[in-house]
């Protein structure tokens, strides 16, 4: 997915990144210069001035959101819903559970899928994504147009909640761990909410949705997920934006040289080019960068083992055209496309993808420089002869990313990204991680 809507938003601001850059590699530029510099630039440039003594400030750039004072009631009563396991068939299950607040409301564990269901033995098929910073998802379409140099581009399948963007809302995608068979498991809607009718806050739920409130069940469980949807938008442990990231963008901090060589790989559209997609640039009004476009895209990712549903050769996980989403499922050029994840908190994390194929960044990153240049390092072999994109079939397989880069190499070519920048990278995604400041864009906590 192209970044040309970020850069077009944040052209000033990168301007002040590059400032911030020569600032921190120890040198300083005329005014024209940042103008003229990309990250890539800036992170490699041999500064040929005295020290700045003045770091610069690009706090008026980002507008980073204030904490309401207190939680509205629907919040409220949407946090004890999200932490109650008798929500669930096994009564053992919240949403908690796969979504921990201790790690960035992702997966508390290096498992590449949850286990749930009524016995919390069966598994699901799908890495559980982190819940933080999802408020500006945009509603899924087929085909998001950004503007061009010469005319509007179409980037394709954008927004939606979920790895396939089934829903368009927090409360609709509340609803499915809820009924799923592998999650919480509930047999349907009316059993959760007389589940909920038992809750021990159920005379709250009644205060606040109104006396009669469970002798209407369909309203009482949209009640309860819209309770979610606003506790996952009002509580700032969803959207804290206290990275060191946040803290340098205010003026805050200083990322270290490999930090900074990081952030210039990162931006560099022929070595990681991961702003490509995970775009770092403020969006409308300053808002923060979110780290994703939102997009999808197919990228061949391993058949992973570990999932119980891939021992059937038949089963294929077709992200956009299912089997979970059933409405596109008839669109073959969309198949084996999965959204675009934040790359915020992504140094956390244990899974990485939407199979949760692999466990560390380095694995993760690796194969992105190399899943071209040493297919087999990757991909299994049959008869001698190694199966690229293994996880998809291969009526489906031209849709797989082969353009742009670090996925535009072929076999024996030097990889885009080798373990000195990979090393660099990690260092710079690392400052992604929330938990440096106490409040968004501050300064270290002590």
């Amino acid at each position: 997915m192209s970044s040309n809507l970020g850069w077009l938003v944040g052209k000033h601001w990168r301007a002040g990144v590059a400032l911030l850059a020569a600032a921190l590699l120890g040198g300083c530029h005329d005014a024209e210069t940042p103008a003229r510099v990309t990250h890539a630039d800036a992170a490699v440039a041999a500064p040929a001035a005295a020290p700045a003594t003045v770091k610069p400030s690009l706090k008026r750039w980002v507008r980073y959101p204030e904490p309401p004072a207190a939680l509205s009631a629907a919040a409220s009563l949407g946090k004890q819903l999200f932490f109650d396991a008798s929500l669930s068939a096994s009564g053992k299950m919240s949403c908690a559970t796969c979504h921990s607040p201790d790690h960035a409301y992702g997966p508390p564990n290096g498992l590449a899928v949850q286990l749930g269901g009524a016995d919390m033995q069966r598994q699901g098929t799908r890495a559980v994504p982190s819940l933080r910073y999802l408020g500006f998802t945009p509603k899924f379409t087929r085909h998001y147009y950004v503007p061009g140099p010469d005319e509007t581009e179409d980037e394709g399948p954008t927004g939606g909640f979920t790895h396939d963007g089934a829903v368009d809302s927090l409360h609709e995608q509340a609803l499915i761990p809820l009924l799923n068979v592998n999650e919480m498991a509930m047999p349907n809607p009316a059993a959760v909410v007389a589940r909920l009718q038992k809750a021990a806050y159920a005379e709250q739920f009644r205060q606040v949705y109104g006396v009669d409130i469970f002798e209407h069940p369909a309203a009482a469980l949209q009640q309860a997920t819209l309770a979610l949807e606003a506790f996952q938008t009002e509580d700032p442990s969803f959207h804290p934006y206290t990275s060191k990231f946040d803290a340098a963008m205010a003026g805050n901090a200083d990322f270290t040289p490999a930090e900074l060589r990081g952030y210039g790989l990162f931006n560099n559209p022929n070595k990681g080019n991961c702003a490509k997609c995970h775009i770092d640039t403020p969006g409308p009004g300053g808002r923060p960068a979110q780290f994703t476009d939102f997009g999808f895209q197919a990228l061949g990712v391993p058949r992973n083992p570990e999932i119980a549903a891939n021992r059937n050769p038949k089963h294929a996980d077709l992200g956009i055209c299912g089997p979970d989403r059933k409405d596109m499922a008839q669109e073959a050029e969309f198949c084996g496309m999965f959204k675009s994840p934040t790359l915020r908190n992504v140094a956390t994390r244990e899974v990485f993808f939407h199979n949760g194929r692999f466990h560390t960044l380095q694995d993760m990153l690796h194969f992105y420089v190399e899943r071209d240049t040493d297919p087999a390092k990757w991909y299994p072999k049959v008869k001698g002869k190694v199966i690229k994109f293994d996880d998809l079939p291969p009526r489906y397989r031209a849709n797989i990313d082969s353009l742009d880069a670090p996925l535009n190499r072929k076999a024996g070519d030097a990889p885009a990204l080798n373990e000195e920048e990979i090393g660099d990278l990690i260092a710079f995604l690392k400052t992604l991680n929330d938990g440096y400041s106490a409040r968004s864009g501050a300064a270290r906590s002590e």
